[in-house]
C-alpha cells in the first residue's frame, strides 16, 4: 500500500501550497467600492502590471496559515528534545501577566515618568539576576545571549583599555557554542582553542600552556555543551586572574545549577544569562529575545548605557555617563520589556526554593534519559551528566543507520529529533535535554521510541529508516542540496 495519497494529505493534516499558489485572481479577503472623487498620489503615473500579491478570500487565508501552523512542532505539542536549546514550557501565568496593560500597552518612547511601574519591574529583576548569581552589576540591554556575549566583552575590552593593557587573545574550549569565537572575533580578539580531555572538560595542562600575558579571556560554558559540570572552573578562574585574564562564562546551561551554584562564588567575571533558557520566556517572544549580561565589581563601571537607578521614589533611566567608562550603548532603547516581564512573573511564581527544584529536576530528569538510552546508543563520556546528556551512534556504524536517519524516524514516531552532531568534538553527536517540565511518564514514552529504533537498526531494518519521514506532510528531502542551492523566491513559471 502506497503511503502517499492522492491529494498530498496525511491523516487529518492537509498539504499547504504557497500562497502564492493559492491566487484564484480578483478574489479579496475585503470587499471596497472604488473611492469616488479622490485624486491619485502619484500624479499622471499609472500601474502597468500587477504587483503580483495573492488574490484569496478570507477563509482561504485563514486556512492557510491554520494548516501552516499545524506543520510546526511546539512546546504545547509534545516533548521537545534538542539538547542545548533548552526548549521547557512557557507557564500561561507569565502570558497573562505580560498582558496587562500596562505593560503590554507601554512605548519605549515614553516620558521615564510614566513608566515607573515598567523601570521598577526591570530594576527588580535586575536585583534577582545579580542575587542569584552572585555578581554586582548587570547590563539589561542586550537582545539576545550572543548579544550578551558581545557586552560582556566590550566591558571587558574597556576595562583593559583603562588598565593601558592591550591584550589581543581569547581563549574558547573546542566544545563551545558556536557564538563564542564569533563574538570574540567581532570584538577584533585572535581566538585560541583549547581542546577537551578524555572526560569532555577542558584539559586542563592545554589551557596553561596556552595562557600568557596577552589573553584578554576564557570563554567558559559550565555545564558544558557536553552536558557536564567543568570541575577545574575555580582553578582555571584562579589561574585567569594571577595572569590578569577574565572569565567570561556562557550563561545559556544556567538552568542547570540556578538556584544551587553562583557563578560569582566560581570566579566568574562576567557571564550572560538567556532568560528563555533559564527563566522560562519564549525563544525570541515574537521580536527581540533577552540575554543581559551579569557583571563582577571591576566590570560594572565599563557596562553599556542606558541603566536605571532608584532616585528616592523616583527611577531613573541614565542615558549619559558621567564619568564616561560606560563603553557606549547596545540599541536604541533598554531591553526587551516583554521578556522582562516573564522572566519575573517566572521568578516570582517559584520563589528561591522553587528556582532550585528546577536546577534539581533538570539534572535529574536527563540523568534518567542517560540511564535508560545507554546500551542503546553509545555515551562517549562517562559518569553522570548535568541538565542534558550527550550520545552518539557509534554502536550503530555496522548496522548502516546514521544518526541522521534515527533523527527523521524520530519525526514517524511524533518527535523532533535532537539536537544533532554538535557538539562537534563528538561525531554523531546526538545532544538530549528533557528539562524540568517534562513528567516521568512523557520521558518514558519517548524513552521507548528511542530504544525501540535503536533495537530496529541492530535487526537491520534498513528500510525504515532509509526511507523516513513517510508520515510528515514532505518525505526526506536532499538537505545539502538544499543548502547550496536554496531557492528563496517563487515565480509563477516555477514550480516550488
Amino acid at each position: 500500500m502506497s503511503d502517499v495519497t492522492s491529494g498530498g494529505h496525511r491523516g487529518l493534516v492537509m498539504d499547504e501550497p504557497l500562497l502564492f499558489e493559492l491566487d484564484s485572481g480578483g478574489h479579496c479577503g475585503v470587499d471596497l467600492p472604488e473611492p469616488e472623487g479622490k485624486a491619485r498620489r502619484l500624479g499622471g503615473v499609472k500601474e502597468r502590471q500587477s504587483i503580483g500579491l495573492p488574490g484569496v478570500s478570507e477563509p482561504e487565508v485563514i486556512r492557510h496559515f491554520t494548516r501552516l501552523s499545524q506543520k510546526n512542532y511546539a512546546i504545547d505539542s509534545g516533548l521537545y528534545p534538542l539538547g542545548s536549546c533548552t526548549m521547557k514550557h512557557n507557564p500561561r501565568i507569565n502570558e497573562k501577566v505580560v498582558r496587562l496593560p500596562g505593560f503590554a500597552m507601554a512605548h519605549p518612547l515614553q516620558p521615564p515618568a510614566t513608566v515607573q511601574g515598567c523601570l521598577e519591574l526591570i530594576a527588580t529583576l535586575a536585583h534577582w539576576l545579580t542575587t542569584l548569581t552572585g555578581m554586582q552589576g548587570v547590563a539589561m540591554s542586550p537582545a539576545a545571549g550572543a548579544h550578551g556575549e558581545f557586552a560582556g566583552l566590550m566591558c571587558i575590552r574597556a576595562a583593559l583599555t583603562a588598565r593601558g593593557d592591550a591584550r589581543r587573545r581569547i581563549l574558547v574550549p573546542e566544545s563551545a557554542h558556536g557564538t563564542n569565537p564569533a563574538t570574540a572575533a567581532l570584538c577584533d580578539y585572535r581566538v585560541d582553542t583549547v581542546p577537551c580531555d578524555a572526560r569532555g572538560r577542558v584539559d586542563l595542562a592545554a589551557f596553561e600552556r596556552a595562557l600568557d600575558d596577552d589573553v584578554a579571556a576564557l570563554m567558559l560554558t559550565n555545564p558544558n555543551t557536553c552536558g557536564l559540570f567543568e570541575t577545574d572552573i575555580m582553578t582555571i578562574a584562579d589561574m585567569l586572574h594571577s595572569s590578569g585574564a577574565f572569565l567570561y562564562a556562557d550563561g545559556a546551561n544556567f538552568n542547570a545549577i540556578v538556584g544551587r551554584v553562583r557563578p560569582g562564588d566560581l570566579g566568574v567575571d562576567a557571564m550572560h544569562i538567556n532568560l528563555h533558557k533559564t527563566f522560562s520566556t519564549p525563544h525570541g517572544g515574537g521580536g527581540p529575545g533577552s540575554g543581559p549580561v551579569v557583571l563582577c565589581e571591576e566590570l560594572v563601571p565599563f557596562a553599556p548605557l542606558p541603566r536605571i537607578e532608584a532616585d528616592g521614589d523616583v527611577w531613573r533611566l541614565i542615558e549619559h555617563d558621567s564619568d564616561g567608562l560606560a563603553f557606549g550603548r547596545l540599541r536604541s532603547f533598554h531591553g526587551q520589556m516583554g521578556m522582562f516581564v516573564r522572566a519575573l512573573a517566572y521568578m516570582m511564581s517559584h520563589g528561591a526554593d522553587g528556582l532550585r527544584q528546577v536546577a534539581e529536576d533538570a539534572v535529574l530528569n536527563a540523568n534518567y534519559v542517560l540511564a535508560r538510552l545507554s546500551g542503546a546508543y553509545n555515551v562517549p563520556f562517562p559518569g553522570p551528566c548535568m541538565h542534558e546528556c550527550l550520545f552518539d551512534d557509534g554502536n550503530l556504524k555496522d548496522t548502516g543507520i546514521s544518526t541522521l536517519d534515527i533523527a527523521k524516524a524520530m519525526i514517524d514516531e511524533g518527535y523532533h529529533p535532537m539536537t544533532m552532531y554538535f557538539p562537534l568534538i563528538v561525531h554523531g553527536a546526538m545532544l538530549i535535554e528533557p528539562t524540568e517540565t517534562e513528567s516521568r511518564q512523557s520521558i518514558d514514552r519517548f524513552c521507548d521510541v528511542m530504544v525501540h529504533l535503536a533495537e530496529e537498526a541492530r535487526k537491520g531494518n534498513q528500510d525504515l529508516f532509509h526511507g523516513a519521514p513517510r508520515f510528515a506532510p514532505w518525505r526526506r528531502l536532499d538537505e545539502t542540496a538544499a543548502a547550496r542551492r536554496p531557492v528563496l523566491t517563487w515565480a509563477p513559471d516555477r514550480p516550488a
